[in-house]
């Protein structure tokens, strides 16, 4: 379970697309009753309009992303 103040554990949808170790995109996270943007590093290359689960937080307003199936059922 997350913090409702931690983007940790919650997924968004990528605005901008990520570049992988070249540069970052921008998620948006339904947080704190509303909508917020963090600029979103991944490992490899995630395109705009990619739901990803955010892994990892690297201060207040960047976060590491993972590309996440929303069709897989969760637990």
């Amino acid at each position: 379970m997350h913090s409702d103040l931690s983007p940790a554990g919650r997924t968004g949808v990528l605005l901008v697309g990520t570049r992988g170790q070249r540069g970052p995109g921008e998620v948006l996270i339904r947080i704190r009753g509303g909508l917020e943007t963090f600029l979103a590093w991944s490992d490899t290359e995630l395109p705009k309009g990619t739901t990803v689960l955010v892994v990892d937080t690297r201060g207040r307003r960047t976060v590491d992303v993972v590309a996440w199936d929303v069709s897989e059922p969760t637990i």
